[in-house]
């Protein structure tokens, strides 16, 4: 598949996406199954250390269909969870206890899919993940679990949410060296950050996903996170054109220059949190003057999406380089496609502007009315 993409021109990239990457319709027939087994697990009292908790809710993140297998995130939220200690302490009984839950259900419930929990790599892992299969389909999910604090519980996805939230996360409960702890935690803000773009721009960070894929198969291990090239995506498009019905091949390009500028990202919204509050606005002002590049979660600002190893934008970069010089970058005469006018960084707003736009009105207003009392 990585032949016919780089060989089809860019006129037919939006029937690439139609006809050869798979949608996540398999991962929405098996909400049903998600959600019933959320529902046993919500029912089920935790056993020896981790008691006093149970699981509030489950939220399916983002599936990632490609070639018959999905990936997706099963965010286990859990009540008694103190702000970040036990999320941070527990991991390991939490992730021992869940799967301890999870095979119970395994052996007592019947599911119209295959349902398989993986076992722990060891007695003290961090990690667990199960799958759910269609045999008959060839399809198959593989979710990874992550227990987390409920800290969205009181806020409105669709709402700004209050600063102070996030100055209280930054102020008390990120120990050095911890930033992203909580990134499960914020599942709901980002899921909702992606969820409400234009089906076209969901269709471009499909294609991208595949295209990363592709750079995975063959470049292997460690590759900067694939997260980090949909909010490329996303930061491509909405600097570069914003309309719903854009050129794809455009679209495309764009991204995999970016990539290769990975030197100069310096890449943040403003969506959920902001400048503001003074203590949210000088803990951005230090982690957007951070080496580069810096790609902040929209909804979590003490996590660097980009990651801490320029090494694996480098192996990436010159994959993309190499795929700007194909065909799928031109169109059927031979002409190259352009990519859209996108910058390298998104500008950090002077310190004390407004102040400074205040003095400024107010001493001309003041030269102003005394200018016209000296002159009359």
């Amino acid at each position: 598949m990585e032949q016919d993409l780089r060989s089809i021109p860019a006129s037919k990239l939006d029937k690439f996406i139609e006809n050869h990457l798979p949608d996540t319709s398999f991962c929405a027939d098996l909400r049903e199954t998600i959600d019933a087994l959320c529902a046993l697990l919500k029912d089920r009292s935790f056993q020896g250390p981790v008691r006093r908790m149970r699981a509030s809710k489950g939220v399916k993140g983002k599936c990632t269909a490609l070639k018959g297998r999905s990936d997706a995130d099963l965010v286990v939220f859990l009540n008694n969870l103190t702000y970040f200690e036990d999320r941070l302490n527990q991991q390991g009984v939490l992730i021992k206890e869940i799967k301890k839950q999870l095979c119970e259900i395994q052996h007592e419930r019947r599911f119209g899919a295959k349902f398989e929990v993986h076992s722990l790599r060891s007695p003290n892992s961090r990690a667990l993940s199960f799958k759910l299969s269609a045999p008959d389909l060839l399809k198959e999910v593989k979710f990874d679990v992550l227990p987390a604090y409920d800290l969205l519980d009181h806020l409105n996805i669709l709402k700004k949410p209050n600063q102070q939230f996030y100055a209280n996360l930054i102020s008390g409960h990120i120990p050095p060296g911890k930033e992203g702890e909580l990134s499960s935690c914020f599942m709901g803000l980002r899921k909702y950050f992606l969820n409400c773009r234009p089906t076209k721009l969901k269709r471009l960070i499909r294609l991208v996903t595949h295209w990363y894929q592709l750079c995975k198969e063959k470049l292997g291990d460690p590759l900067p996170p694939q997260y980090a090239l949909e909010l490329l995506t996303v930061y491509a498009w909405e600097h570069g054109s914003r309309v719903t019905k854009f050129n794809t091949a455009q679209g495309f390009r764009t991204v995999l220059e970016l990539v290769t500028k990975y030197k100069q990202l310096r890449i943040y919204w403003t969506v959920y949190y902001d400048f503001r509050h003074q203590e949210v606005s000088e803990y951005l002002r230090q982690q957007l003057k951070k080496d580069r590049p810096v790609i902040l979660d929209p909804a979590d600002p003490t996590r660097n999406i980009a990651g801490l190893n320029p090494k694996d934008w480098r192996r990436l970069a010159g994959e993309a380089a190499a795929w700007l010089q194909y065909p799928c970058f031109k169109y059927r005469d031979g002409s190259p496609v352009c990519s859209w006018e996108v910058p390298t960084e998104v500008g950090v707003p002077t310190k004390y502007l407004f102040c400074r736009i205040f003095w400024l009105l107010f001493w001309a207003l003041f030269h102003f009315i005394f200018g016209k009392t000296s002159s009359g």
